[in-house]
């Protein structure tokens, strides 16, 4: 549950690096030698706050600055300019004691063992965070519970399918009950039930834990069933930051109509319409209710052609990033 804890404080946040361009071939990669540097920004200027018991999706484009500000969040990266307070940690200067009060979740890395189970890689991990043997059991137990791992706990990580993985990677960052986990892509690659049962459990674990989450993906269903708050970044800035549902009502007056008509190849040509896809018998619009009302779409369409079915959805949050994006 959120409360009015800020856990994660940054100001004015900027990263900069000097890179230099390569030429192509030989003599191309011996002149890049001596050619100047150039600086890229990778995030200009963020200012953000996160509280205890928030569930925040910080999402963009690849190459938005997204990777860099998680890696200066948790102490890997140390930024050109700016402030920042994890837990009332500087990250990059109190890193390992930041470490003992958060986890992460990296959907294309692995902190568990390969060649061992999981349950040896939980064992090791606890002599890591120094924890109290009988709290790091009754901890286990618990994840194990609510992870449903018992089954496979024993056997080796090489053997186990992609979600039943993920399942243990989340289990292993959570072994020292950290204050926030931060996950990136956690359900990348696995299949529509893996995933379902990856946004259930976080769900439950927040809730049980008070365990705030600081999320990116590119799946924007692991948004909406896991999130409360959207803070869209894009070229190092933040472009949008808001509860998902104040982000829903922003686009509310706009609908996506599905019209089948017995008219072929029909087109819509009004203001406020905008035509998303046409075949044969079906086009998809995408109606601005600033502009024109539905009862006039539906009454111009019936001028010109009897209808078989219409129907009517909210813009997905896939439309409206997409949307934010394009302004």
């Amino acid at each position: 549950m959120k409360t009015n804890q800020v856990v994660i404080e940054i100001e004015e946040l900027k990263k900069a690096f000097s890179i230099r361009r390569s030429q192509p071939g030989i003599l191309g990669a011996l002149r890049s030698l001596f050619t100047k540097l150039t600086t890229q920004e990778a995030i200009q200027g963020i200012n953000l706050k996160v509280y205890h018991g928030e569930r925040i999706a910080f999402i963009g484009p690849n190459g938005a600055g997204k990777s860099t500000t998680i890696k200066i969040l948790t102490g890997i990266l140390y930024p050109t300019s700016g402030r920042v307070k994890v837990l009332g940690y500087t990250p990059w200067e109190e890193r390992k004691k930041l470490s003992y009060h958060i986890g992460s979740v990296f959907g294309q890395r692995s902190q568990l063992w390969y060649h061992l189970p999981a349950s040896d890689t939980f064992e090791l991990l606890s002599k890591i965070y120094e924890l109290d043997p009988i709290n790091f059991k009754s901890q286990l137990n618990r994840l194990v519970e609510i992870f449903d791992i018992e089954a496979f706990l024993d056997k080796p990580v090489r053997k186990l399918s992609l979600g039943q993985r993920m399942r243990c990677e989340i289990v292993a960052s959570l072994l020292h009950n950290p204050k926030i986990l931060f996950l990136d892509e956690p359900t990348i690659g696995l299949d529509v039930n893996a995933k379902l049962k990856i946004r259930a459990i976080l769900n439950q674990m927040s809730k049980e834990f008070g365990t705030t989450l600081f999320l990116t993906s590119h799946d924007t269903a692991d948004i909406e069933q896991i999130c409360d708050r959207v803070v869209i970044l894009d070229e190092g800035k933040i472009l949008k930051d808001g509860s998902l549902n104040e982000l829903k009502r922003e686009f509310s007056h706009k609908k996506t109509v599905t019209l089948i008509t017995e008219a072929k190849n029909f087109n819509l040509n009004m203001k406020g319409v905008q035509v998303i896809e046409s075949e044969e018998f079906r086009l998809v619009c995408q109606i601005d209710l600033r502009e024109v009302s539905m009862d006039q779409v539906i009454r111009e369409t019936l001028n010109h052609t009897s209808l078989k079915d219409v129907t009517i959805q909210d813009p997905s949050m896939e439309e409206i990033i997409r949307a934010l994006y394009a302004k």
